[in-house]
Order: structure tokens, then C-alpha cells, then sequence
């Protein structure tokens, strides 16, 4: 509780001056021939006699309070966060069903980059400390790019959107490698991030603001379809201002196949083409790293945490509320009960 006007609470030393005036005034006396016609004793009346200037008092000291203007405050906290735009890559051809260790386990390569993508978002110990003020989208690819989660910031969703992504089978005719077109599907994605993050905060956008925007490629392979070369869908990137990060996953493009003579490493491609992926990189201002096992994917994600930081800013404030009102409907309260009473039960002659 504070005071708008506490100077004025000044005025309540002067109350007791007043009771005491008030006091004197009531000791005055009326003469009677005969004090017989006095019932002995105190009655209830004479007792209750000094209570309407009682009210009186306690009416004014009620208005000097108001007049003060009391203040009870609420501190608030607004938080204004400030994150990066971030749309991951993902690769499913066939070639992504190579084997790789993932902490000491064999999975596929597209399982343990689904693996750690979550733990980058999500973050894991020490290593990774998540991404909860960032956007995050995700584009797959093999012969064609789909969106299959839209930037969001409810990343509780993105453990659904990760089971629905699967290898394309190598004898699939969808079974390509479409770097370019995804790049320029995720570019589009987040040159319109700010109408997508309006319609989330349903206009509030002041509550978030984009820091930077990047992409986040990671592939086992060359492009060799689509419409739009790596280059191509790279400078419209860099022309909207979005940073590409290329990950080579795994090394030589090679995959364990059953033959007659037992299982054997058969190579199903040309490998990553990391003078391509290097290049794209450096065209948008971001960087290339190869990635053989999960523990060095980590590690390029610790790499991109430290250059990619959001900012939260807390404003804090106290919001005050009035209670000049309370205060004055209660003086008022008191000076109508100390009327009625001096008018009624309570009157005085003179």
C-alpha cells in the first residue's frame, strides 16, 4: 500500500485538537430546579451519548485517507522474446537409410538426425540447452519438398510431425535428391514467418519479434532433381535475408545389402557433395560442417546454438489500483449513521 498525496495525511494530528474542542463543548450544562426529576444512574443514551462524534472523527480521518489517495500495486512482468525463424531440411531418400551410431546404437541416418533435431529443439543436458523462443518449421525432401510442420512455436507438436517422416524405398521412383527445390520451399516458409506469427499470437506480435531467419540443410547427397538448383534457391535466400547452414550427414554414400555371399557395403551414390554444400553456405553468410556420427551432429548444433542466440527481455512494472473510492463510500457511511443517530436516539437539547 502507498500514497499518491501523502502530505495530506498530515491533517489526521489535527483530529485529536478537534475531539478535544468537541469535547469541552459537550460538557456544557442546563439548569434544573430540582435534580429529583434526574432518574439516578447512567442510562444507555448518556452512555452512547459521545458516538455520533465518534462516527464524526472516524468520517474524517476516512476522507484525509482518501484524499491521500491509497494505492495498493501489482508488480507485472511482460516478457518480449526476440528468436531466430528457424526451418530444418530434411533429407529421406533412400541413401539416408545408411547406418550410423547413434550413442553407441546403429540406426538409420534419418533416425538419428530425427533424434537429435528433437534434442536441439527440446535440448539435452548440457550439451544442448534447447530452442523454446524459436520458430521452428520443418521441409522434407526426396524427389519432391513437402512442408511437414509449419513454423510454430508450440514445439510440443513436433514429436508428431517427426513419426510421419519416412525413408523413401531405393527402387522408389520418388528416390531422388531435390536439395534446391527444398531450400526454396523453406526460403518461402520464412520470408512469410511474420504473417504466419500473427496469426499464432492472433495480432500480438509485439509480444515476439524475429531476430534472424536461417535454414538448416542436412542431406547424404547431391541434388540431381527439381526445378531449382542449390544456387539458385541459395541467392533468393541470401536476397530475403536468411542464412543457410549445410550438414553433411554420414560420409561415403554407401548401405549394407544381403547378397548370396553374405552382407556386404554396396554404394548406393555419389556421396555428399561437400564443395556444393560448403558453397551454399558461404553464399548467405552461414557455415558447412560434416557430420559421421550423432556426437559431431551435436556438436554442429552447439556451433549453430552459439552463433543463433534469442534474447528474452523482461519490462517489469507495478500496476497501481485506486482506493480513493473505498475510503469515501465508508466516510460517507459514517457521516449518515452519526446524523441519523443526533437526530434521533441520540439527540441533544440543546
Amino acid at each position: 500500500m502507498r500514497f499518491a498525496n501523502p502530505l495530506l495525511l498530515v491533517a489526521l494530528v489535527l483530529l485529536p485538537l478537534l475531539a478535544f474542542f468537541w469535547r469541552r463543548r459537550s460538557h456544557m450544562a442546563l439548569g434544573f430546579s430540582d435534580l429529583t426529576l434526574i432518574p439516578p444512574g447512567e442510562s444507555w443514551r448518556s452512555r452512547l451519548a459521545a458516538l455520533p462524534q465518534l462516527l464524526r472523527l472516524c468520517a474524517l480521518a476516512l476522507v484525509i485517507i482518501a484524499l491521500a489517495r491509497p494505492q495498493a500495486g501489482i508488480e507485472k512482468v511482460e516478457e518480449t522474446s526476440r528468436g531466430v525463424a528457424i526451418e530444418m531440411v530434411v533429407d529421406r531418400s533412400g541413401s539416408m537409410g545408411a547406418e550410423m551410431d547413434y550413442d553407441g546404437r546403429s540406426m538409420t541416418r534419418l533416425e538419428v538426425v530425427k533424434q537429435v533435431f528433437a534434442e536441439f529443439v527440446n535440448g539435452k543436458g548440457k550439451e544442448l540447452g534447447g530452442r523454446p523462443s524459436d520458430l521452428i518449421g520443418m521441409v522434407t525432401f526426396a524427389r519432391y519438398a513437402d512442408t511437414v510442420c509449419p513454423l510454430t512455436l508450440a514445439h510440443g507438436a513436433l514429436s508428431g510431425f517427426l513419426d510421419t517422416i519416412h525413408l523413401v524405398p531405393q527402387e522408389n521412383p520418388e528416390n531422388r535428391t531435390a536439395v534446391g527445390d527444398a531450400i526454396a520451399l523453406a526460403a518461402a516458409r520464412l520470408k512469410t514467418a511474420e504473417e504466419t506469427l500473427a496469426r499464432q499470437s492472433k495480432g500480438d506480435v509485439k509480444a515476439y519479434q524475429i531476430k534472424s531467419k536461417i535454414i538448416i540443410l542436412m542431406t547424404d547427397g547431391q541434388n540431381n532433381t527439381g526445378r531449382q538448383s542449390p544456387e539458385e534457391a541459395a541467392a533468393l535466400a541470401k536476397e530475403w535475408g536468411i542464412k543457410l547452414y549445410t550438414i553433411g550427414v554420414g560420409g561415403d554414400d554407401v548401405v549394407k545389402v544381403q547378397t548370396v555371399f553374405g552382407a556386404r557395403m554396396v554404394r548406393t551414390g555419389e556421396g555428399v557433395d561437400q564443395k556444393s554444400l560448403a558453397a551454399l553456405a558461404e553464399t548467405t553468410g552461414g557455415i558447412f560442417r560434416m557430420a559421421g556420427d550423432a556426437e559431431a551432429l551435436r556438436a554442429v548444433y552447439q556451433e549453430i546454438d552459439s552463433l543463433e542466440k534469442s534474447e528474452v527481455e523482461s519490462v517489469r512494472y507495478v500496476d497501481y489500483k485506486e482506493y480513493f473510492a473505498v475510503f469515501g463510500w465508508a466516510a460517507l457511511a459514517l457521516l449518515l449513521g452519526e446524523t441519523v443517530l443526533a437526530c434521533t436516539v441520540l439527540r441533544r437539547v440543546p
